[in-house]
């Protein structure tokens, strides 16, 4: 089972691609400067948090110890430019004097003289590891590093912060062949058996720090983080699911808030199903203006893909590996492309290929994907996401629900409806730890303007999502800028008027005016 992830475009090519999730909750006013705060949580948008309480000195007042990096998983060590240190936050927030974990952080020092502060970068998932992207980033940030420390981190439960793995390799090769699309009992009966054992994997493997690895939880550690690193405001870019972290920390510290960028923005208004649909509608526009763009009718084109994968849902294709391109790995081999235009030519040759009998292109951008090596080795990015959202998604449709809404699924999408629609019921089936909220909390009053980019091509975050996000922080708060592009996230994308807008606010602190578009 694998749901559809969220990372910057600019990633995308060379990296693993990142999706939903966040929490929320608590009073800004109350938290500033302390990292714990306290607000009675409303029924459905935020989850109850602690009593206001001051940090103890071991924390607040940690130095850091920066050292040479060293390389992680499948990633080298970076450039002596880099360094890395852990930096130690309470397991649980509501108990900051207790048991406290580590978290990785990598920075590189501001390149020029004229320094602003330190800038913290989210590349999304939740998931995706901070401490490997951050410097194959670099390149895109060029400008920026001049005035910033350019600073991520591996979020808890994720990588080098002690990383969640509820799997291994095996099992993991063994649940591709479980079918996402339901279509017997016996089918049904295995989807939701997977996703069962999945979660106690979990519970396994991460112990009690399953139920802390909330959106909550790491904007609190953020705060935590601005302050050890002697930063007075928080400056800060994220992207994909980094914009809803961004809110949350937006919604617990305004007064700290200096400046956010959100690129590729989660509707925050959006619960389960939502998120669900929302995507159904981004991944099939996308795939619709790829097909455009090949001089195919997007309908026409749409009901060929369509059959193919009802084919394979049948009889699996072979491929040059051995291994069989399932309907559930073909849906995957085809979402990964449409995150970044640059790879759609990659896109037309596997799907030109699986209509003659051969999945090998399919199957080879699934793994890609999937994070799997040559050598059928997997990384953990999916077991990160799936303990965080389902720790903040307190939402569990059944399967009464489910197949009540499959029919809408598939109206907004013949191709990715019926797998996104299940999707909702199976994710967090039987989840060893409650979840948080419906929809978090992000209404940051008396913050200072927040930069929110939105592209209407985004397959993963529809651009509709900035819209919403803006209205949720509040008025004067914030500011919409539009790409008319394609991909996930639109900073680095290859739009001069976008990179020099983000610039200009990072920079300078010029905040465009609000609806500025970029064609």
């Amino acid at each position: 089972m694998m749901r559809f992830l969220r990372w910057t475009a600019a990633v995308a090519a060379g990296l693993l691609l990142a999706g939903c999730g966040g929490s929320s909750g608590g009073d800004g006013d109350r938290d500033e400067g302390k990292g714990t705060g306290s607000a009675p949580p409303s029924a459905s948008r935020s989850p109850a948090v602690p009593s206001s309480t001051a940090l103890p000195s071991s924390l607040a007042s940690q130095h850091l110890d920066w050292r040479r990096c060293k390389a992680t998983g499948n990633s080298s060590a970076p450039s002596d430019a880099w360094r890395c240190a852990t930096l130690k936050v309470p397991l649980d927030w509501s108990e900051p004097d207790g048991r406290t974990i580590g978290l990785a952080l990598i920075r590189a020092r501001a390149t020029g003289a004229d320094r602003i502060g330190s800038l913290l970068f989210n590349f999304g998932g939740p998931g995706g590891s901070g401490v490997s992207t951050m410097p194959y980033f670099a390149d895109s940030v060029s400008a920026l590093h001049e005035r910033y420390d350019l600073v991520s981190w591996d979020p808890r439960g994720v990588g080098a912060s002690q990383g969640v793995r509820c799997r291994g390799d095996r099992e993991i090769e063994a649940a591709e062949s479980v079918d996402a699309t339901p279509d017997t009992p016996a089918e049904e009966q295995a989807y939701f058996q997977d996703a069962t054992d999945f979660g106690k994997g979990c519970r396994k493997a991460a112990g009690p720090l399953l139920a802390h690895v909330s959106t909550t939880d790491t904007a609190r550690d953020m705060d935590l983080m601005r302050q050890v690193l002697g930063d007075d405001k928080m400056h800060y870019f994220g992207m994909s699911y980094g914009t809803e972290l961004g809110g949350v920390y937006a919604h617990l510290f305004p007064r700290r808030v200096g400046r956010l960028v959100l690129d590729a923005v989660v509707d925050p208004t959006a619960d389960t199903v939502g998120h669900a649909e929302n995507q159904a509608r981004g991944f099939q526009r996308a795939l619709d203006d790829y097909l455009e763009s090949t001089g195919q009718d997007p309908e026409r084109g749409s009901r060929q893909i369509a059959a193919l994968l009802t084919r394979l849902d049948a009889r699996p294709l072979p491929t040059s590996s051995g291994r069989k391109l399932t309907q559930t790995l073909a849906i995957t081999g085809i979402i990964l492309p449409l995150y970044s235009e640059s790879m759609w030519p990659r896109l037309t040759g596997a799907l030109k290929s699986a209509q003659k009998g051969d999945g090998s292109g399919l199957l080879t951008l699934a793994d890609q994907y999937n994070d799997r090596d040559a050598s059928g080795r997997y990384g953990t990015t999916s077991h990160s996401q799936r303990a965080i959202s389902c720790l903040d998604d307190k939402q569990r449709p059944t399967l009464a629900e489910t197949r009540r809404r499959l029919a809408e699924f598939e109206r907004i999408s013949p191709v990715f409806g019926d797998y996104l629609g299940w999707d909702t019921a199976g994710w967090c089936h039987d989840w060893p730890v409650p979840g948080q909220y419906d929809t978090p909390e992000v209404s940051a009053p008396g913050a200072a303007p927040i930069l929110l980019v939105g592209t209407t091509g985004d397959p993963a975050t529809p651009y509709e999502g900035t819209r919403e996000m803006a209205g949720e922080l509040g008025r004067g708060v914030g500011v919409e800028l539009t790409w008319q592009g394609e991909g996930h996230g639109a900073y680095g994308n290859g739009s001069d008027c976008v990179d020099s807008t983000v610039d200009a606010y990072l920079l300078k602190g010029t905040v465009p005016k609000d609806g500025k578009t970029c064609s």
